[in-house]
């Protein structure tokens, strides 16, 4: 009888310790439920916040973009005066400025900053003389003879003949590469074009290159009533970059970087302002090429950030600002994801980077 009293004891000690790893087994279970909901909801929540102001840091962005495209049309409208000599004296109005940093404007619970760079600091691919190719290819180091190559086959590309220029290309050669296409002659329809012109490599275009070329400006808006319009082949001091800026005649390092400096606090507005930075002599040698007016082609690069400034969301907008549209200004192209960093002004940078310094 004891025997079997114990045999009892022993099996429903069994039955609970079973009864116990079942019970602990469910809470592991549970426990692990609770924790992967737990982890679900809140990854969704941030997914659904992180979306919230990302929405919002792009129509911040956005408003920026419109802001600025707001300015430049008020800038067309009534165009600023420049002084061009010591004898005409004309008020200057404060307005909105180019190719140069832009306070971040606070906006709807964060911010936008933005970026303005004028195609008139540029020269027009499609017009460009032989001397003037090869001014603006100075800069960049190159050998004479690759230079020429590059020279020649630009003209060419244009040209409507397929008479090749001594150092050029026309179809034939084009039509000999691995992958062969045919030479456009006739106008550049885009600066990324150049990357097919014989000579053009693709260090030499994204190392510079490509910021100091347009395919744009037929028409220019003089600031001056008294002047005429922009002459072909001449760039807008206040919009160039470094690599266009150390393309001129008699331009040094040092003077490019002293240029730099003065439109980071102010635009030139008259040229004796000009003089007063380079000197009568390097004066004398840039002055055919350098005028202060502007053409109606802008890019136009906003950034807004919204909360602690983590979530950033950038639109960019190339556009043509004409007072006879409806709206007052055409866009050409349209950015959604724009970069959010290297909108800012990097022209001190940009010897350092192209040169690998």
């Amino acid at each position: 009888m004891w025997d079997n009293d114990r045999e009892m004891r022993r099996v429903i000690g069994n039955e609970e310790g079973i009864a116990l790893f079942l019970v602990l087994w469910v809470l592991a279970l549970l426990t692990v439920i609770v924790g992967e909901f737990c982890y679900t909801m809140r990854t969704e929540a941030n997914i659904t916040r992180n979306f919230k102001e990302e929405t919002e840091a792009y129509y911040i962005a956005e408003a920026g973009l419109n802001r600025a495209i707001v300015e430049l049309i008020r800038n067309e409208r009534i165009p600023q005066k420049v002084q061009t000599s010591e004898s005409e004296e004309e008020e200057v109005e404060e307005r909105l400025r180019v190719n140069t940093d832009i306070p971040p404007v606070s906006f709807g619970g964060g911010q936008f900053k933005v970026h303005v760079a004028s195609e008139s600091g540029k020269i027009n691919l499609n017009t460009a003389n032989n001397a003037l190719l090869k001014m603006i290819l100075s800069g960049f180091g190159l050998e004479d003879e690759n230079r020429d190559v590059i020279v020649d086959s630009i003209l060419d590309w244009r040209d409507k003949d397929q008479f090749h220029r001594v150092n050029g290309a026309e179809d034939d050669y084009y039509r000999s590469l691995s992958e062969p296409y045919e030479c456009r002659d006739g106008d550049f329809q885009s600066v990324e074009e150049l990357l097919l012109v014989r000579g053009v490599t693709p260090e030499l275009f994204y190392g510079g290159l490509e910021k100091i070329v347009t395919v744009y400006g037929e028409e220019s808006t003089p600031k001056s009533k008294t002047k005429k319009k922009t002459a072909e082949g001449k760039i807008n001091i206040n919009a160039a970059d470094y690599h266009m800026l150390i393309s001129l005649p008699g331009m040094t390092e040092d003077l490019v970087r002293v240029i730099i400096d003065y439109r980071k606090v102010s635009d030139f507005k008259k040229m004796s302002e000009v003089i007063e930075i380079v000197g009568p002599e390097v004066y004398k040698s840039i002055k055919s090429y350098i005028t202060m007016d502007t053409i109606p082609y802008f890019t136009i690069t906003s950034v807004g950030t919204t909360g602690d400034g983590k979530t950033r969301r950038g639109v960019e907008a190339f556009v043509k600002i004409d007072v006879k549209a409806k709206k007052g200004y055409r866009v050409i192209r349209w950015l959604d994801n724009a970069p959010c960093d290297g909108f800012s002004e990097q022209i001190e940078q940009t010897e350092a980077d192209s040169r690998g310094q």
